[in-house]
């Protein structure tokens, strides 16, 4: 639940900084100070690095999957 609570705050906190609410890149700076976070809990530089990379991309590429109308599925069978 922490590392939710921070993604949350810090991308609003860097879309009211950065005056760009739609941003892919504030999804990306949330997902990064996340993987901080983990790192700091783990004390690891490295899994800090590495998450920070790693949800920071997934969080930017589902924000511009969700701009661009990507879909993973169809829609459902009935």
């Amino acid at each position: 639940a922490t590392l939710g609570a921070v993604f949350g705050l810090t991308t609003c906190l860097s879309a009211q900084i950065r005056e760009k609410p739609e941003d892919p890149l504030n999804y990306f700076i949330g997902g990064c100070v996340t993987g901080v976070v983990l790192g700091a809990r783990a004390r690891s530089y490295m899994t800090g690095t590495i998450a920070c990379l790693g949800f920071g991309a997934a969080a930017a590429l589902m924000k511009i999957g969700r701009q661009e109308g990507w879909r993973l599925t169809g829609p459902p069978r009935l």
